[in-house]
């Protein structure tokens, strides 16, 4: 299975003139958007609460929980991050995704639409 990215504009929620662009790699495996540090410092994301989170080698971690704008395409949503540590990869999580009403094609690396299961 291949990897892919997306790029992103994330902005603060309430002051969107603090905005960056990023390139965030697809994560359907990551339940929630994961943003570094000097992301969430460059806007001024406040951290709500803090969450325990597994990392893919295993290792349990607690990172910061907040909420920040994103804009995919010409579409905007407000999603809740993770807030990862310096220089780590922004990632593109299941929530965020499910909360655009999209999936991936890693084959084809894109996003594409779905439509909202109410079973």
């Amino acid at each position: 299975m291949s990897t892919f990215t997306v790029g992103a504009t994330l902005m603060h929620p309430e002051h969107r003139e603090r905005s960056v662009v990023l390139d965030l790699l697809v994560d359907t495996g990551a339940t929630y958007t994961l943003l570094p540090a000097e992301v969430i410092a460059e806007l001024q994301l406040p951290i709500l609460e803090e969450r325990p989170a597994e990392l893919a080698s295993g290792e349990r971690v607690v990172y910061g929980v907040g909420e920040a704008r994103i804009r995919l395409g010409e579409r905007e949503r407000t999603t809740v991050f993770l807030a990862g540590p310096p220089r780590c990869h922004p990632l593109l999580g299941a929530v965020t995704l499910e909360e655009f009403g999209l999936a991936a094609d890693p084959l084809h690396q894109r996003l594409f639409p779905v439509p909202a299961l109410l079973v």
